[in-house]
């Protein structure tokens, strides 16, 4: 009985030696998830600059801020635009292959990080709505690349060191939510030393200098950079072999991309014709019953837990500013300038990413292939529910001076333990479970779960934790359930992402052809043809 052939050919990539290509892959496909995260969380940065730019109101003792509305909007839109981008590149990735689709995310990605800054108009509606526009399609790409990204990564990949390649270029999210603080640093310090402002309770027109508009340009414009410097190389990367092997099944081509890959030469062998049938064996649909008796649940488990993170992750992510705030840990508004307020809230931010975010990132990346990504997740939404309660419960207490260090560290746990967690497995598990003809579409709709979930968190929480007196809410906003049950919630919200986590596989050690029953397949559609042949 002959063997699948198909599946013979791709062992050799499950069981090559990490190469300076895989680490080539991971720079190439990184630097996309660098631009992505820079591009995201950079607008929480600067959205109480353009709160004081264009909705200031003479008389007021507190500086102008983004209406409830506009606050939304800005802050959401690039989500909703990452959430189509993700369905869409995600079926086109499997439809047209995933070369083809990769360098489109990223040039869309460049030009509408550019026209993002640019956002032009003299009122704020006009620029409000420009920004707005260009940042929809900015999510549009940034939504192409998760599933393209973490696609390829896996197919390249052997399988003994898959999970942490996987891994690798989605912890570099971190460093570009690091750079994302840190050029607002420069940027901020550069302007705050030539054009000196007083704290807006001094002079609330001159504590927002016309000089101001140009910064929060300058920050948003910056993430094309990176980018920009990566497409030569990703437009060089080569197709897959899997997808080539497996879906456009063409083995020739698929030969020759595993030799680019390996530097070796690898010799095709005549096909039979029973080898012919069965490399047509694989043929149920998506919306098929027999993809919901072998996929459904894996499906289901990816999509919410992603969807239960990302209510957590992106309410704790857009909304620092508003946290510290809350508890005392950056001073009142009135009290700074425009520039000032900028530099500090970046200040924070970054030193969060520093010392929380980066590091559960790459600890991750060490330790994935070890203990599983299993055992990862359940650990990150375990300790998230932990420190999320342990914030909540005594919030007064954090709310007190002397405790604003002891409330930061522990909010930087929870970042810790969230991408230490499931912020980085629920990106590498679905690239590894599904099928090869359906593998993008199904990280697409898992990752467009996920953004749901981030625009409930960051619609949600935006009015939800106001304070429960209207009185003491933000101007325009309703009265809330305060932060202190907000937090309550995100904690209940992480018990459930804990529970979900019972429904994924772990796919640690073996090959992306076994964890998807291909290979099952193939050898089902193998002894039907061998039995009629009998």
């Amino acid at each position: 009985m002959a063997k699948d052939k198909p599946l013979e050919v791709l062992n050799k990539l499950d069981l090559a030696k990490t190469q300076l290509y895989h680490f080539k892959a991971v720079i190439i496909s990184g630097m996309g998830f660098f631009t992505d995260a820079y591009d995201l969380f950079c607008i929480s940065l600067v959205t109480k600059l353009l709160g004081r730019i264009y909705y200031h109101v003479d008389g007021s003792p507190k500086p102008g801020t983004l209406p409830p509305n506009v606050a939304a909007a800005v802050n959401g839109v690039a989500l909703c635009g990452t959430l189509a981008g993700q369905l869409f590149f995600g079926w086109l990735g499997d439809k047209l292959g995933r070369k083809r689709v990769y360098g489109i995310t990223l040039m869309l990605m460049m030009i509408c990080s550019v026209a993002s800054g640019l956002s032009f108009g003299r009122s704020p509606k006009t620029v409000m709505g420009t920004l707005c526009f260009f940042r929809f399609w900015l999510g549009f790409g940034i939504g192409g690349d998760y599933p393209l990204s973490a696609t390829i990564m896996a197919e390249y990949s052997n399988k003994k060191t898959r999970g942490a390649f996987i891994a690798a270029v989605f912890a570099m999210q971190g460093f570009g939510i690091l750079a994302g603080g840190s050029v607002a640093i420069v940027v901020t310090s550069i302007f705050r030393a030539i054009y000196k402002s007083p704290a807006y309770a001094v002079d609330p027109l001159g504590s927002t200098v016309p000089q101001a508009d140009y910064v929060w340009r300058i920050i948003l414009m910056f993430g094309a950079l990176p980018g920009a410097l990566t497409y030569y190389w990703r437009m060089k990367l080569p197709e897959t072999p899997r997808y080539t092997a497996l879906v456009a099944q063409d083995e020739e081509k698929a030969l020759g991309d595993i030799s680019k890959v390996l530097n070796v030469e690898v010799q095709a062998e005549k096909e039979t014709a029973e080898q012919k049938v069965i490399q047509k064996g694989n043929s149920f649909g998506l919306f098929s019953k027999e993809f919901l008796h072998r996929h459904g649940l894996h499906l289901l488990g990816t999509a919410s837990t992603w969807f239960l993170l990302d209510i957590a992750y992106y309410s704790q992510n857009l909304f620092q500013k508003d946290i510290f705030s809350a508890v005392g840990w950056l001073p009142a508004a009135k009290t700074m300038s425009a520039l000032d307020e900028l530099y500090k809230i970046a200040r924070a931010q970054t030193l969060i990413a520093l010392c929380g975010t980066v590091p559960g990132y790459w600890l991750t990346v060490l330790l994935i292939d070890y203990i599983g990504r299993f055992t990862i997740q359940l650990i990150g939404f375990f300790f998230m529910t932990v420190f999320m309660f342990a914030l909540a419960i005594p919030y007064h207490h954090w709310t007190l001076k002397e405790n604003n260090v002891g409330f930061v560290v522990m909010y930087g746990l929870t970042f810790f333990f969230a991408n230490f967690g499931p912020n980085s497995t629920a990106f590498v598990v679905p690239a590894e479970i599904f099928p090869a003809r359906f593998r993008s579409t199904c990280h697409g709709i898992s990752a467009a779960a996920g953004k749901a979930g981030a625009m409930v968190g960051a619609f949600g929480f935006l009015y939800a934790s106001q304070n429960q007196d209207k009185s003491k809410a933000d101007p325009g906003f309703p009265a809330g359930i305060g932060m202190r049950n907000s937090l309550m919630v995100l904690g209940v919200i992480n018990v459930f992402g804990l529970f979900l986590t019972f429904l994924v596989p772990e796919p640690k050690g073996r090959s992306l052809e076994e964890i998807s029953g291909e290979n099952e397949e193939g050898n089902q559609e193998q002894s039907r043809t061998g039995a009629q042949t009998v």
